[in-house]
């Protein structure tokens, strides 16, 4: 059996909060082997991510955040491969904007691990972007999956409703600063980057006092 491996798609659609709508483009993550896989953040379109998944058996499908363009594909996913949807419960409000009648099927909560392929996928609670944003943390890949807590450059956006700026730069202080400088951090938009890349950056925001 061939070893894990991570695998990235890029989507594309919109993002819409507080009455504006952008343009987006989306990083969606399979973390897995050559049988079965998990899924992170199942954006904008469920017949590009079955057609990477290639017939193997999706374990999960695991939301960062519930911010729509992270999420608005989930469900019809889930109802074509049987795999459940796992948000923290700290984002059920915003879930709700997008998907008001289908609740997630269960809850991701700080400490807990998703495992697949024999991969341990610690969820790490980093709100701030949004209120039950979470990371995950793979210590056997020397990965980490940021969704939009974390980016090549700096901290995802706060200037939206249901974000905070200290909130973020606090726990990606408390959070991501301490995990290995080598951790590749695999993100919601963009290009990786990786722990020690970013830390000298966001050490001078940590200095003046956020």
């Amino acid at each position: 059996m061939a070893a894990a491996r991570i695998e990235r798609l890029v989507t594309s659609g919109t993002f819409s909060l507080d009455g504006g709508t952008w343009a987006v483009d989306n990083n969606v993550w399979i973390v897995g082997d050559d049988s079965e896989a998990v899924v992170i953040d199942a954006a904008h379109d469920a017949d590009a991510i079955v057609r990477a998944l290639g017939g193997r058996t999706l374990r999960a499908i695991v939301c960062t955040h519930a911010h729509n363009d992270h999420i608005d594909a989930a469900p019809e996913l889930a109802a074509r491969t049987g795999a459940p949807v796992l948000l923290h419960a700290g984002d059920l409000p915003l879930w709700k904007y997008t998907h008001p009648d289908r609740t997630p099927d269960g809850e991701l909560t700080d400490g807990q691990t998703v495992t697949v392929a024999g991969v341990r996928l610690a969820v790490l609670h980093t709100p701030g972007h949004a209120p039950g944003a979470v990371c995950l943390y793979a210590p056997e890949l020397a990965a980490l999956f940021s969704g939009d807590t974390l980016f090549a450059g700096g901290p995802g956006a706060t200037g939206r409703s249901y974000s905070d700026f200290p909130t973020i730069i606090e726990s990606i202080r408390e959070r991501l600063l301490a995990l290995p400088h080598d951790t590749v951090v695999h993100t919601g938009h963009g290009e990786v980057t990786t722990i020690g890349t970013e830390a000298p950056h966001l050490q001078e925001w940590i200095d003046r006092g956020f």
